[in-house]
């Protein structure tokens, strides 16, 4: 066995442990869901049993994840660098957990756009919050104010633009991966969180 192979091993016992303990089980209650014995599970997390691969998808399942995330290693780099456009006021990050999602931050000067013609729809959801001053929200025929700190989430299917209101806005935009099209496919540069 490899270091890195007994990295892996010990991860996987760690976040066995961890993700029972985040369920407030037992490992009486944890192993009686995974159709195990509790010595096994104890030993499973203390290193004194073989990782065996029917365990470990019959404890991913209790566990409420999948194998994948039971056994996915670290990411060798922690910090992602953001791609700036200068042009929009914005700074974009990609979503590693899932690449087709992304994370902008937009610094707003104008209000939304008062020609509804302008407003986009597109299959999709977004999630943003306000970081510092006031932002306004067109949503369908509603007209949403959003304070620093606040946050919303809609569909992207219903008509929608955002703006500043009473001077500049920071906004903290999460994109799923059809909202992200939708915006790189219609980006006309217009009061948008895309």
């Amino acid at each position: 066995m490899t270091q890195s192979d007994g990295d892996l091993d010990s991860l996987v016992r760690k976040r066995i442990r961890a993700l029972r303990l985040a369920q407030g089980w037992s490992l009486d209650e944890l192993a009686s869901r995974a159709n195990l014995s509790q010595s096994t599970l104890s030993r499973i997390e203390n290193g004194q049993r073989r990782l065996a691969l029917d365990s470990l998808v019959t404890l991913a399942r209790a566990l409420d994840t999948t194998l994948d995330q039971l056994v996915e290693t670290a990411a060798e780099d922690v910090i992602t660098s953001p791609t700036i456009d200068a042009t929009r006021g914005q700074m974009r990050w990609p979503v590693k957990a899932d690449p087709g999602m992304s994370v902008i931050r937009q610094r707003m000067t104008e209000p939304p756009p008062d020609n509804p013609a302008r407003m986009r729809a597109h299959p999709g959801r977004e999630w943003l919050v306000v970081l510092s001053g006031t932002a306004v929200l067109l949503l369908g025929n509603r007209r949403i104010r959003i304070e620093t700190n606040q946050a919303a989430e809609f569909p992207t299917m219903l008509p929608h633009a955002i703006g500043a209101e009473g001077g500049p806005c920071e906004v903290l935009g999460i994109f799923d991966r059809d909202a992200r099209r939708g915006h790189q496919r219609g980006d006309s540069g217009g009061a948008d969180t895309g």
